[in-house]
Order: C-alpha cells, then sequence, then structure tokens
C-alpha cells in the first residue's frame, strides 16, 4: 500500500511481550496444536529451515506518514474507542488521523440520525429550527470573527467573490430568521392523498417520507450552510456540508451553532455533518457512499455541478446555470414586453433567474429594439446582437456562437432577430438551461404553444422570469433551481426534499394462484 509503512518490531507495542496465559495464547483442538510462535522462532535463530506456511501472530501495527484507509461497512473493534465515542455524544464529528473529518463515520453517524428525525414531530423540529437560530444569534461573535479573518484571506479576489463571502451582523441575523422563517412553513413530512380503491377492496394511499442523508457540496457562500440544514430538517433528513474551502472556518461555526440548536431540542447533533476537509479527495470519498448517502446537491458554478456528476455514486439534483429567454412575439404588447425585458435582465443580473438573451419577432423588431437599446444603455446593458439586430441598431456588438451559450450573470445581453414562433423554440431548445423561459404576446394560440413546446422547468407568459424562486412560487426558502427532470425541477423547497411511499390498507386480501 502506497504510504504505509510498518514500525520495526516491537515499536507498534511499546516492545513488550504479550504475558502468556489465557489471553496470550490462542488454546487449540487437541491433535491441530502447532509449535508455538516463540519455538518456532528459536528454531530459526538456531538456523532449522522453515516449514510450510508462517503463522503470524497478529500485533498492532503502526502508520507513519499516512492516513489512514478509508473504510466503509461495520465499525471495527477500534472504532469503539471511549474518547471517540465520548466526542460524538458530546456532539463534535467523528475525525480521522491528522484532524480531518473522517467521512465515512461521518455519513454512517448521519444515517442513523435520519432515523430519528423521520420520525420527530413537527413541534420537535420546529423547536429545534428556533433553538438553532438562537445559536446562531448567541455565536454570533465567533462566526463574525472566523469569517472576517477569511475575508481578509481572499484580499485580491473579485469584488463578487468577496461579497459572496462575507457575512456582516445583518446578513447573520437574516440567516437566522431564515431559519426561524422554515419552522413557520407547513411540514410535508407524513402527509397523504389518496390513490385508488381495488374492486378488491385494498384502499391505496401514497404518504411523504424524508429522503434520508442529503449531501451538498457548495461554494463560498456561509449562510448556505443553515440554509440547507434549515430544509433538510424541517423535511425530515440529516445533513453532510462540505463548502468551499475559502469559507471552511465560517462553516465550520455555523455548524457548531446549529448542532447546539440540535441537542438543545433533543435532537441527534449527528444530524449536521460538515466536512472541514479542504482535500478535494474527501468529496470523492463521499460521493462513493452510495449506501449511506441518498441525494447530492452541488450549489455552484458549472464546474462544480459537472464534476460532481462525474464523480458521484449517489443520485444528483443539480442546480446548473441559467440561461432563460424572453422571446417577444409579433403580436406581443409592446409596452409591456418593455417592462418584463427590462426587469429580466437589469434588476438584478447575477442571479440564475435573470435573462441572458432577448429573442425578438422580425415583424416588431424595427420598432422595439431602438427603444429598448434605450433603456438598456441608461442602466448600463452592454448589447450584442446578429446580423440583423446590428442593421437596427447601429454600434451594436456582434454576438458569436460562444454568447448564446453563455451565462452572463452581469449587464450582458444577447439579442437576436427571429422569423417566427418557431425559430424562436428551436433556438431556446438549442442553447437553453431548461431553467425558465419566457413568451411575451396577446395571442393565446402563440402562448399555448410555447407554454406546452418549450422545455423548462418555469415557463411564462408575460411575466418576468425573476420570479422563478421559491420565496416568489409560495414554497417558502429553497435548496436551489433544479434543471433536471428526476426526481424535482424548479425550486426545490421541503417537498423536492422528500419522496412517496405507497400506503396499503386491507381486510385481510390475499392474492390469488394463476
Amino acid at each position: 500500500m502506497a504510504g504505509l509503512r510498518l514500525a520495526p518490531e516491537g515499536q507498534g507495542h511499546g516492545g513488550r511481550r504479550r504475558p502468556r496465559g489465557a489471553h496470550g495464547t490462542r488454546q487449540e483442538p487437541a491433535g491441530q496444536r502447532r509449535q508455538s510462535g516463540l519455538g518456532r522462532l528459536r528454531g530459526r535463530r538456531r538456523g532449522q529451515p522453515r516449514r510450510g506456511r508462517r503463522r503470524v501472530r497478529a500485533r498492532p501495527l503502526q502508520l507513519l506518514g499516512a492516513r489512514p484507509r478509508a473504510r466503509e461497512g461495520p465499525q471495527d473493534r477500534a472504532d469503539r474507542g471511549r474518547p471517540r465515542t465520548q466526542a460524538l455524544r458530546r456532539g463534535r464529528p467523528p475525525r480521522q488521523h491528522g484532524g480531518a473529518v473522517n467521512v465515512e463515520r461521518l455519513a454512517r453517524e448521519a444515517k442513523e440520525a435520519s432515523r430519528v428525525l423521520a420520525k420527530a414531530s413537527t413541534a420537535r423540529k420546529n423547536r429545534a429550527l428556533r433553538a438553532m437560530g438562537k445559536a446562531l444569534r448567541r455565536r454570533s461573535g465567533a462566526v463574525l470573527r472566523a469569517n472576517a479573518a477569511e475575508v481578509a484571506a481572499a484580499s485580491g479576489r473579485s469584488a463578487a467573490f468577496v461579497d459572496r463571502l462575507t457575512l456582516t451582523p445583518a446578513r447573520l441575523e437574516g440567516v437566522a430568521r431564515a431559519l426561524e422563517d422554515v419552522a413557520s412553513l407547513p411540514d410535508p413530512v407524513g402527509t397523504t392523498r389518496p390513490f385508488a380503491r381495488r374492486p378488491n377492496g385494498l384502499v391505496i394511499d401514497r404518504m411523504r417520507v424524508p429522503l434520508g442523508v442529503v449531501a451538498v457540496i457548495y461554494e463560498s457562500r456561509p449562510g448556505v450552510t443553515a440554509d440547507a440544514v434549515g430544509l433538510c430538517l424541517k423535511s425530515g433528513n440529516a445533513a453532510i456540508l462540505r463548502g468551499g474551502k475559502e469559507a471552511v472556518r465560517s462553516n465550520a461555526a455555523i455548524a457548531a451553532a446549529l448542532r447546539e440548536g440540535l441537542k438543545a431540542a433533543g435532537l441527534p447533533p449527528a444530524s449536521v455533518g460538515f466536512v472541514d476537509d479542504p482535500d478535494r479527495a474527501a468529496v470523492k470519498r463521499l460521493l462513493r457512499l452510495d449506501s449511506l448517502i441518498d441525494l447530492v446537491i452541488p450549489r455552484g458554478g458549472p464546474a462544480l455541478t459537472r464534476a460532481v456528476r462525474e464523480e458521484s455514486l449517489i443520485p444528483v439534483l443539480a442546480h446548473d446555470k441559467g440561461l432563460c429567454h424572453t422571446y417577444i412575439d409579433a403580436k406581443a404588447d409592446l409596452a409591456m414586453a418593455g417592462k418584463v425585458a427590462f426587469n429580466a435582465k437589469a434588476e438584478r443580473p447575477g442571479v440564475c433567474n435573470a435573462m441572458e438573451t432577448l429573442l425578438v419577432h422580425r415583424a416588431v423588431a424595427g420598432r422595439f429594439l431602438p427603444a429598448m437599446a434605450r433603456q438598456y444603455a441608461k442602466a448600463g446593458v452592454e448589447l450584442r446582437g446578429c446580423q440583423e439586430t446590428r442593421r437596427i441598431l447601429k454600434g451594436v456588438k456582434a454576438a458569436t456562437a460562444t454568447d448564446w451559450d453563455t451565462e452572463y450573470l452581469d449587464l450582458i445581453l444577447s439579442v437576436k432577430v427571429v422569423g417566427s414562433l418557431d425559430e424562436a423554440v428551436a433556438h431556446i431548445a438549442r442553447h437553453g438551461s431548461g431553467l425558465a423561459e419566457c413568451i411575451v404576446t396577446k395571442d393565446p394560440k402563440a402562448a399555448a404553444r410555447f407554454l406546452r413546446e418549450v422545455d423548462a422547468g418555469a415557463v411564462y407568459h408575460n411575466a418576468s422570469t425573476r420570479f422563478t424562486d421559491g420565496g416568489e412560487f409560495g414554497l417558502g426558502a429553497e435548496m436551489g433551481i433544479s434543471t433536471q427532470k428526476l426526481h424535482a425541477r424548479g425550486p426545490v423547497a421541503l417537498e423536492g426534499l422528500t419522496c412517496e411511499k405507497f400506503v396499503v390498507s386491507g381486510t385481510g386480501q390475499v392474492r390469488a394462484s394463476r
């Protein structure tokens, strides 16, 4: 094994021989006893040839300069050591040699905790959420000090990165209030809906239940730590968190406060597992634990999502990029279209539900685009257009093939003139991410076609794509916006962190033989 060396004989156990007796020798059945290890050793010292296979007595091994190999499965004898057990009972995560969290054992502890959460009452979960909010406020000094050190270390990074990393007293208070807001949301766990009443009298319902253990892998946004835990707890799931290395101290301080709140409410602190190992190998090990973790949610850029999908043996619920389009139809109310298109791009350009490409029907492009360009210019929006757009708007930068596939997250907008609804739908199919798409039109048939044919988690008629948000949809907080089709799509809130099982009630029915 690479990096593994055994200590010289005697050093692994202090250089002392094991005492003989009941605990020093192994009893063997009569007729099968062999020469003792000591006798064989003396024989070899006298130069006698070694006969048969050598029998090796188990003794402790000492690892020099290597981290213990990751293990799955049941705990061995060494795992049950008293100091480690006491640390777990106090709510501290299990650690490997060298100080890093043992992700395998962290996942096992989370799995056990998830069984407790699955049967916890709504009242107890709500008490825990409120207790976590209070614990965050009590520990705010430690959290803010840890964050300030990390913000200082990030000097020289982009302003947007530093802003995402930064926690202020007001932002931390907002995180605590968000946990309390989750407590006020309806609990989906245990709700049932009728499914069928069979001719043989069986009554079949569907009951909503937790997923189990949810791993959230995210970049340097410390607030995500509490947001993810709050949603997982209310939906009856344990959470394992792995944030960006730039925010590891902030995240660890927040996670400690959350575990404190869980303990105060009588729920297992292991419901919140935090991976503080900055090594990517820890993430790879985590993504292999499909027997312990039920879902992985990557929250970050396309590179993070792609890496998680490539490595994971666990189902992945991806919040991918948001490349949203707004199509202005030939029969659009142009005043309405102007308001919708401006809001979708300029109100907050750095979020996933902002518009990145504006599609305009040729029949109205000559009237609509000049007025729209003036509005965008006042807001500092840079336009990049197709050839026909550039004939209408002089001085606009030419759009390249790459622009149609780019999520700018900035005051930049691609503009394309199309000849029909079909061309608009085809363009969206080629370049859209499946997050949110919009049509502005007074034609109900065109609207119906667009809403039916465009493949996205949210489709809009005469409204801005900026509404694609759990809060705006009345779902409360959200884990992210899923751009895939299984098992949740669009804003992922509490219900998206559960699944349904069939509940079948009978009066002694048995299935007849065929």
